[in-house]
């Protein structure tokens, strides 16, 4: 399994995790080709080469990582990083066309251009194009029908091999029964015990839709909003709230190790992300009973259903989003989430390790 890097709060690395831990199930030797892991025993191989440039960083990293997987004969590559010559990849970041082409909406005409002209993106694409095109490629793992989709319209590729498999929540874990921890998390926080709240999780606030977030909160009278997770913008994030004078509304809360109680303390999940495969935070919303407005870029979405457990309207339909956010309150809210508990419940870590080792079981089994 190759991964560049990890972080313990990144959806990505766990999910490594568990399809390591579901081959070791099997009885399956797993080796983790990387820069740089948590536990640097003797099944991982370290490969670290120089990254003067974010291109250089990528494709010395792509060419180290194949490199060392055909030296050591593996049966199976399973690459979390587009490279090309692995014979399984997990389509965890989407497709980079589609999130350049929902970037360009947010972005001036000059900055546009530089974005078409941008070295890195166009190695991306290129990487890309060669990933989904190599012949060595057995199967894509796609966590939503929304990648799956786009990869299937945008490369020649068998649509076969596009196995669609859902990230699985622990619906142990996260449950409605999580609400147990809503006073003193609002007490912690500053947050009213009767007030709306407005949870957002995730890294990366400038693509999944803080400032969205904090412009629409802007126009309601009450309620506050509670973001949990880092970006190097969150400062202009902070500024920007004092400018639509609800600094006093918002809190930052940072990265947290565990996130579950804060998913108790809310109302709602709010993630009007500008293009996202399917972030995890979506389904641990829902597990825990809480309804869920997010875009339509979002893989996510099809497990939305506007008005029965939250809604989905576009990144930067502004008025929609403060309509949603309106209309996902108080007696509303709380039936909403009932549904969305429902959805999800099937979703179980135990139904993701099923499919995932079939699909092992199929890929070790056949001629090749």
């Amino acid at each position: 399994m190759i991964r560049q890097r990890f972080r313990f709060d990144g959806g990505g690395e766990r999910i490594v995790s568990r399809m390591k831990s579901v081959l070791e199930d099997q009885g399956h030797e797993v080796t983790l080709i990387t820069r740089k892991w948590q536990d640097d025993s003797d099944t991982v191989i370290r490969c670290d080469p120089p990254k003067p440039t974010r291109v250089l960083r990528e494709s010395l990293f792509a060419k180290w990582a194949i490199r060392a997987a055909r030296e050591q004969r593996f049966d199976l590559v399973q690459s979390h990083e587009r490279i090309p010559g692995s014979s399984i990849y997990r389509a965890g970041d989407g497709v980079h066309a589609s999130w350049l082409e929902q970037r360009s909406r947010t972005i001036g005409w000059f900055s546009r251009i530089g974005l078409r002209s941008s070295s890195y993106h166009r190695y991306v694409l290129r990487a890309e194009k060669s990933l989904y095109e190599h012949p060595d490629l057995r199967a894509v793992i796609c966590n939503s029908r929304m990648v799956q989709q786009d990869i299937a319209k945008r490369f020649s590729i068998d649509p076969a091999k596009l196995k669609l498999i859902y990230n699985g929540v622990d619906t142990d874990h996260f449950h409605p029964d999580l609400k147990k921890h809503r006073a003193a998390i609002r007490q912690q926080w500053r947050l009213p015990q009767d007030a709306p709240v407005y949870l957002f999780v995730g890294s990366g606030f400038e693509r999944k839709g803080v400032n969205r977030l904090l412009n629409a909160l802007a126009e309601l009278s009450e309620g506050y909003a509670l973001i949990v997770g880092r970006d190097k913008s969150m400062k202009r994030s902070e500024r920007l709230s004092q400018q639509l004078g609800i600094a006093n509304r918002v809190r930052f809360v940072g990265v947290q190790k565990e996130v579950a109680p804060f998913y108790g303390a809310a109302d709602l999940l709010v993630l009007p992300t500008l293009y996202d495969p399917f972030p995890n935070s979506i389904l641990e919303a829902m597990a825990s009973g809480l309804p869920v407005i997010t875009s339509t870029q979002c893989g996510g979405a099809e497990f939305v259903e506007n008005g029965e457990n939250g809604f989905v309207c576009d990144a930067l339909d502004h008025p929609a989003l403060v309509e949603a956010m309106k209309r996902t309150c108080g007696v509303q809210a709380k039936k909403m989430g009932e549904n969305a508990r429902e959805r999800v419940e099937p979703h179980t870590l135990s139904a993701m390790n099923n499919q995932l080792a079939a699909l092992y079981r199929e890929l070790l089994n056949e001629p090749r």
